[in-house]
């Protein structure tokens, strides 16, 4: 296991289970040095002053924010601390809402709550917990602090464990009234028609079926690079037109598909 991340309990009622915290995700990015290509030596990125043009010690640098009319005003790392949530080692279960009331757009970083040490009673409540939750159908809702930030948190039971994944705040999404939605309704033979080719491209969701191809050709080209074989870039496709006849177009491709059942 990797090194966890967070240590501490998760509350809810009267009941406390110790648990630590592990990400979920795993960073499978091809990553590079920046460096100079003439002799193959890594850069180095320092902080300089605009004005002194001298660098400056990590020590000696502070927080610009910057208003509308232009000014700025500056924070110290003191007046930071002074807005900072208070620390605490305890995930604050608040409430148990339904799976499906939640809306995907609000998640962003997945973690898992693993329990902790050895004791019987503590691992058979986090069990527990776990065994309830799958039962009820139910996610829930709370808050934590990281670091130095405070989240709100959905605990949501899966393959046996609790997974734990930090949310946007509702402010945090961007409001759709202002984005083009494509104008008026289509008409209702074309709606149906859409619904029919929707349809019949449906499958049950098996995530095995998808890899990260641009990483696989990533790979294939510092391969190459390597052996010294001559790297050419692919053909661009030219970006396609959308069709002069739509309900021409969606019969077509129900004809196709019939062709390649």
């Amino acid at each position: 296991m990797p090194r966890s991340l967070w240590t501490g309990a998760l509350s809810f009622g009267l009941v406390n289970v110790p648990i630590a915290l592990y990400s979920a995700a795993r960073d499978l990015d091809v990553h590079f040095h920046q460096l100079h290509e003439q002799d193959g030596a890594r850069i180095e990125v320092r902080r300089f002053c605009a004005k002194e043009d001298a660098e400056v010690p990590y020590e000696e640098i502070g927080h610009g924010y910057e208003l509308d009319s232009g000014k700025q005003v500056v924070l110290t790392d003191a007046d930071l601390e002074a807005v900072a949530p208070r620390r605490t080692r305890t995930i604050e279960i608040a409430s148990f809402v339904d799976a499906e009331e939640l809306d995907p757009i609000l998640f962003d970083h997945p973690y898992w709550l693993v329990p902790t040490g050895e004791a019987e009673g503590p691992r058979r409540a986090y069990r527990l917990l776990v065994d309830a939750m799958e039962d009820a159908g139910r996610v829930a809702l709370g808050r934590f602090v990281l670091r130095s930030k405070e989240y709100l948190v959905a605990v949501r039971p899966r393959d046996g464990l609790l997974a734990l994944t930090t949310m946007l705040f509702p402010d945090e999404v961007r409001p759709t009234k202002d984005i083009d939605n494509g104008g008026r309704k289509p008409a209702e033979a074309a709606l149906d028609q859409a619904v029919k080719l929707v349809e019949a491209l449906g499958q049950d969701f098996d995530p095995t079926n998808y890899a990260d191809e641009h990483r696989k050709r990533l790979r294939k080209v510092i391969e190459d690079k390597q052996k010294d074989h001559t790297i050419a870039a692919p053909e661009q496709d030219d970006e396609p037109e959308p069709p002069q006849d739509l309900m021409a177009a969606l019969k077509a491709s129900m004809k196709e598909l019939a062709k390649a059942g």
